[in-house]
């Protein structure tokens, strides 16, 4: 069989394979072929009624991290007899990650030479900055194209250490990084590299009270590349490193998080921690939380010894909230 038999034509947004003599129990996947941001395949599975045909990217970083939203009509043509012509319905807005995620059952016994036509008509994927899904051939495709492309790449160069130059030495372990990208997001680790500290003569950064896992967190967030559990998981690391290497983003991603689940197990921690960082929203919400909806009364002995070891300032503003609250009840 020759190479041509696995190759898949294109032109603009159309997709054409062409399969001669195709035999029932037969399997056969295309070569990988370009389509939007993303190399796809198409593959056919024969028995001897029916015919399943798939579409999916190829596996790649990419498709894991960013996998194509398609919309895309597809037509199989049989070349025997009265050379049957099948349509798929058009298929809108699919998120396509694997090779199980569109499979089109052909009820239909086909014969002789088969061609699959695939016409795509839009391909859409997740915008690292605003986290929306857009179309990757509107106005400013080429734009989007480019941002996705470099945040992939950027990630890749973190997780496969590629031509690293310096080391984040955490509680644990370490890893390997790129001082430029470091300086291009942090301020503080700029001013480090341009100037005779000691993280430039031995080429590596202490950071010494931040566990592994969390160091990891940090540095994929810095790289683009951050997962939204691991950040989750991370918060409160994530916030004292924010401020420490004064990453202004990062700190307000994580107050914005912060807000959204107080609960009694954690607001203790967080009116502490937005007291540290100078959170004033969470710091309200959190007083809020434990006043005006008296959940300070669930949780009195965590409190009280809260307040023996609490800033005199914090301790001060929790009064004076309390008194604020309660006056005149």
């Amino acid at each position: 069989m020759t190479d041509s038999a696995y190759r898949v034509d294109t032109i603009s947004r159309l997709a054409q394979w062409r399969i001669h003599n195709l035999s029932s129990s037969t399997y056969r996947k295309s070569d990988p072929f370009k389509m939007g941001l993303w190399n796809w395949h198409l593959s056919v599975e024969k028995s001897k009624m029916l015919l399943n045909v798939k579409l999916y990217p190829e596996v790649s970083n990419l498709t894991r991290e960013n996998p194509p939203v398609a919309s895309f009509a597809l037509r199989v043509v049989s070349s025997a007899g009265e050379r049957k012509a099948l349509s798929h319905p058009e298929v809108i807005d699919k998120r396509i990650k694997t090779n199980e995620d569109f499979v089109w059952t052909v009820e239909v016994p086909l014969t002789g030479k088969i061609i699959i036509d695939v016409e795509f008509l839009d391909l859409k994927a997740l915008s690292q900055d605003s986290g929306e899904i857009y179309s990757i051939w509107e106005d400013g495709s080429t734009e989007n194209q480019s941002k996705v492309t470099a945040v992939a790449s950027l990630g890749r160069m973190l997780k496969e250490s590629i031509y690293t130059d310096i080391m984040i030495n955490a509680s644990g372990g370490s890893i390997g990084a790129h001082r430029a990208v470091l300086a291009a997001r942090s301020p503080v680790f700029r001013s480090m590299f341009l100037h005779d500290l000691k993280e430039k003569e031995l080429s590596a950064i202490n950071i010494p009270d931040m566990p592994l896992d969390a160091c990891q967190a940090f540095l994929s967030y810095i790289y683009g590349d951050i997962q939204n559990q691991d950040f989750l998981t991370h918060r409160l690391a994530l916030l004292q490193a924010a401020d420490k290497y004064d990453i202004a983003d990062l700190k307000d991603a994580c107050h914005l998080s912060l807000l959204d689940d107080i609960d009694t197990k954690n607001v203790l921690e967080r009116l502490q921690n937005a007291y540290l960082y100078q959170l004033a929203e969470l710091k309200a919400s959190c007083m809020m939380y434990l006043v005006k909806f008296g959940k300070i009364f669930e949780i009195r002995d965590e409190f009280s010894i809260f307040m023996q070891c609490a800033d005199r300032d914090l301790i001060s503003e929790v009064f004076h909230e309390v008194l604020s609250t309660w006056k005149g009840f």
